[in-house]
């Protein structure tokens, strides 16, 4: 069998999977969290025949290198086993590739230095996510390791779409554009709507709404990122969880001499303190549309701003794109809110945009139309999954 290690490396967590390629199934999963706290939380799921069963447990956990110690344990004791399911290369998910890396890269200690150079425009992951890179190779080194970047997708924005109008040279000096995120699960889900509609993928505009705790937009056409929300950073865009999005500039100069706030302070707020948990004190979709329909004021007004910022990125990426054939929405409340798809999308019925109220609150899950049979503009739920992208991408190069 073709079987693919997935290797998601967070800061304080490892998160994998196991697949095999063949079938595109998954064999088993797993999350190992609070890496280098004194109590480590270990999480391992095997499927077989449609059933999944998981085992828990609690130990401390040194680091990433005794991180891949448990995981390998938790194979051996488990299962499947890993010796009759040998992975014939290890996918790592890198956030940032910066102007580097555009494609699915095997990784080398040259990838390794420009991975870690590329460190300062995503302190929070880099890092982790090399740490991640070096302990698996200790524990897998005879097996190819490659690095799938969530900017790589990104790549093909045209330099009015990357460009920010600000000095150019200080720009170009200091790495200064737009680089796009969630890459990996745009291109995944916009490859996948078209197989759905059994469209093209090259004649298709697509926009795909990637909505969870960090969100974005991306306008894809013909297969190709043409523009998305996200920016030098994850933090412009949407209204996220605890993200603000976009934002005028002047308001952290304004925060700054007005308020005395700091960098690290103007960090923590725009990144922890906003959002949906800034505007109503929750971060959770769920929690804010239970409260906002329970007559709670500043949830109906997170929930507003949130809404009204989707909206706005819908309209402009169809003037972007001259057009759209399909809207998808995916991700945890991308796949899984009634109220934010319904409401997103309503009173766009004269762009060709008809949302049938049945088929968007049907329990139903997987990529399915929730869309009226007679709107222009086909507006589907595919759920995203890119472990799956990043094994594909990972075997492709080996």
């Amino acid at each position: 069998m073709s079987a693919v290690l997935v290797i998601n490396s967070g800061s304080s967590s490892l998160k994998y999977q196991l697949l095999e390629m063949e079938g595109e199934t998954v064999l088993a999963n797993g999350l190992i969290e609070r890496i280098g706290e004194q109590a480590g939380s270990v999480k391992h799921s095997v499927s077989a025949e449609g059933d999944e069963e998981t085992f828990r447990n609690e130990e401390p956990v040194a680091d990433h290198s005794a991180a891949f110690r448990v995981m390998i344990d938790a194979f051996e004791q488990h299962g499947p086993s890993l010796a009759e399911n040998p992975p014939v290369v290890v996918g790592h998910r890198v956030v940032h590739g910066g102007k580097r890396f555009f494609e699915p890269t095997v990784v080398t200690d040259l990838v390794k230095i420009n991975i870690e150079d590329l460190s300062d425009l995503a302190p929070l992951h880099n890092p982790a996510n090399l740490d991640g890179i070096t302990a698996a190779q200790k524990a897998f080194p005879d097996v190819p390791h490659v690095a799938v970047f969530d900017t790589a997708f990104h790549s093909t924005l045209a330099p009015s779409a990357y460009t920010y109008a600000i000095d150019a040279e200080l720009a170009e000096k200091n790495r200064v554009r737009r680089y796009g995120f969630h890459g990996t699960s745009h291109k995944f889900v916009s490859e996948a709507a078209a197989a759905f509609l059994q469209r093209p993928l090259g004649e298709l505009k697509t926009i795909v709404l990637h909505l969870g705790n960090g969100a974005s937009a991306c306008a894809v056409d013909g297969g190709r990122s043409k523009d998305t929300s996200m920016g030098l950073t994850p933090l412009e865009g949407l209204v996220m969880g605890t993200r603000s999005g976009d934002l005028d500039p002047a308001v952290l100069i304004h925060l700054h001499r007005k308020a005395g706030l700091g960098f690290d302070e103007l960090d923590t707020l725009l990144n922890r303190r906003s959002g949906l948990v800034g505007l109503s004190g929750r971060g959770d979709m769920r929690d804010v549309v239970e409260a906002a329909e329970s007559g709670d004021d500043a949830a109906a007004l997170a929930l507003e701003v949130y809404l009204h910022r989707l909206k706005h990125y819908v309209g402009s990426y169809i003037a972007v794109l001259g057009g759209v054939d399909a809207i998808v929405f995916t991700a945890g409340v991308g796949e899984n809110s009634v109220a934010v798809r319904g409401r997103a999308l309503a009173g766009l019925e004269r762009l060709g945009i008809r949302i049938d109220p049945e088929r968007n609150a049907s329990p139903e899950r997987g990529p399915r139309v929730i869309s009226t049979d007679d709107s222009a503009v086909a507006v589907l739920v595919i759920p995203t999954n890119e472990e799956l992208e990043i094994a594909r991408q990972s075997l492709s190069v080996i």
